[in-house]
């Protein structure tokens, strides 16, 4: 094996998953950052926000998993207003995508890769028209599974025929799960990156120790991601993958995609949860962690929508 960890470092890639400590920080000297994600609706944000400051938990990023696509435009404009208003970085779905299509390969027992993808071209142009009009909104995150879309759309960006400070946020429904694959993501232009929600502490850090993209890590995962509740080990994930999103999924939770107004109380209850989850894994941080260091509000790089 020595040859080809040998060839790893001739590109710049780590050679094994030692949980080493990251010493890359966020622009304003920060370590972590919190992120609530399936927050579906300006109803479930208002309500999200309105538990944060009860609960005394700082929030930088709220993201949705329903995409653009399932929001009005006063949605969107309330949501951009509401977040904006707050420096809080908002970042909606990129859809549709072949899951929510007549793919018959995305349902079937060995093809769940596929739904996280933008099938044929007429599907690439509908994600890209999604992030048009999210980003017309003012909002400037949008969230992305799909290479294709994360290369077009950065060409688009730098064109500017897409806002220039428009972030795209990988989901972790990208799926790429080491050091290399990671990197080819920020060579297409990702700005932050939602690793898989089941690796190891070492894992994390060889990402890391291959790029400077923030990380979005699930510490709390949804039970279709895995289900797992890693809030003992906070403390390390910040240790060995700073710059990171903290995030709090909430297992034991009906999965609410495509969302809407028939599913907005069920919404609003788990939003809330979430950020009590954020509560109790934050208070684990600050026992086990004291010296770690959160990003103030406003901070530099959130990607927070432009209102108005």
């Amino acid at each position: 094996m020595r040859q080809t960890r040998d060839f790893l470092r001739s590109l710049g890639l780590p050679t094994d998953d030692t949980a080493a400590t990251s010493d890359k920080r966020f622009p304003d000297g920060a370590q972590y950052r919190v992120e609530i994600p399936s927050t579906e609706g300006p109803e479930v944000l208002d309500a999200v926000l309105a538990e944060a400051d009860e609960r005394g938990v700082l929030v930088h990023r709220i993201s949705q998993g329903s995409g653009g696509m399932l929001l009005t435009d006063d949605e969107l404009a309330a949501m951009s207003t509401t977040a904006a208003a707050r420096s809080v970085e908002l970042s909606l779905f990129a859809r549709p995508l072949a899951g929510w299509d007549t793919s018959a390969m995305a349902v079937s027992s060995g093809g769940a890769p596929v739904a996280a993808q933008a099938r044929g071209t007429d599907q690439l142009v509908h994600v890209l028209e999604d992030i048009r009009r999210t980003a017309e909104s003012g909002i400037r995150s949008v969230l992305i599974t799909d290479l294709g879309v994360l290369k077009v759309a950065s060409a688009m960006r730098e064109a500017g025929d897409l806002p220039g400070d428009l972030q795209f946020k990988i989901s972790v429904q990208m799926g790429l799960a080491n050091p290399a694959s990671v990197r080819i993501a920020e060579d297409l232009g990702a700005d932050t990156y939602n690793v898989p929600t089941d690796l190891s502490l070492g894992q994390l850090a060889a990402i890391r120790a291959a790029t400077d993209l923030p990380l979005d890590v699930y510490v709390e995962s949804p039970d279709d991601m895995g289900g797992f509740v890693r809030h003992f080990e906070i403390a390390e994930i910040v240790r060995v993958a700073a710059p990171v999103y903290v995030k709090f999924g909430l297992r034991n939770a009906p999965n609410i995609y495509p969302s809407g107004s028939h599913l907005t109380d069920t919404a609003v209850r788990l939003g809330r949860e979430r950020v009590r989850r954020a509560q109790i894994g934050l208070g684990l941080l600050r026992r086990y962690a004291p010296e770690a260091v959160a990003s103030a509000l406003p901070a530099e790089g959130l990607a927070v929508p432009v209102s108005g």
